[in-house]
């Protein structure tokens, strides 16, 4: 792979990597979901868009993630329910950056013998919108809370300053 900060045919923008790792992420956190939930998959796929700030540095503003899954028998609510899990719990590339200022839209299109269908399933960021507890700066700031214990009775160590 051949890096090139103005994409000329053959290479690959470094920022489209970050969209790449995306959909990586999350595509595996996400088929594996469907098959623990018994989903019959036959075809799946994941892609992701972004548009970017106009200022430097040209962050994303936002992301589009689409899941695209074919099968036998879908179930609607076991397929969001994994990208809903793998968007707000378990991929980590979308949780660092729910976590700034960017605002992810997951999304998902199936298709099977009841036809094609789409929708929403959950917006993350930013600062951490729609990320689960514990997964955002409020874990980072608790542990960088945490007190010395507390002298025991009958020991040398003090509580307060030396």
């Amino acid at each position: 792979m051949e890096l090139d900060g103005a994409g000329e045919e053959g290479t690959v923008k470094p920022l489209e990597l970050v969209l790449t790792a995306l959909c990586g992420c999350t595509g595996m956190d996400v088929i594996s979901i469907c098959r623990k939930k018994r989903q019959n998959v036959t075809a799946y796929s994941v892609g992701a868009t972004g548009e970017q700030r106009d200022g430097h540095p040209r962050t994303y503003e936002s992301i589009v993630v689409e899941h695209r899954i074919s099968g036998e028998a879908l179930d609607d609510v076991a397929v969001a329910r994994a990208i809903q899990l793998s968007a707000s719990r378990y991929c980590p590339v979308s949780a660092h950056l729910s976590s700034g200022n960017t605002r992810i839209s997951h999304r998902y299109a199936i298709e099977d013998e009841r036809g094609r269908r789409s929708a929403e399933v959950l917006v993350t960021g930013p600062f951490g919108a729609g990320l689960e507890q514990g997964s955002g700066p409020a874990e980072i700031r608790a542990a960088a809370e945490i007190q010395p214990p507390a002298a025991t009775p009958g020991s040398d160590r003090s509580a307060g300053p030396m």
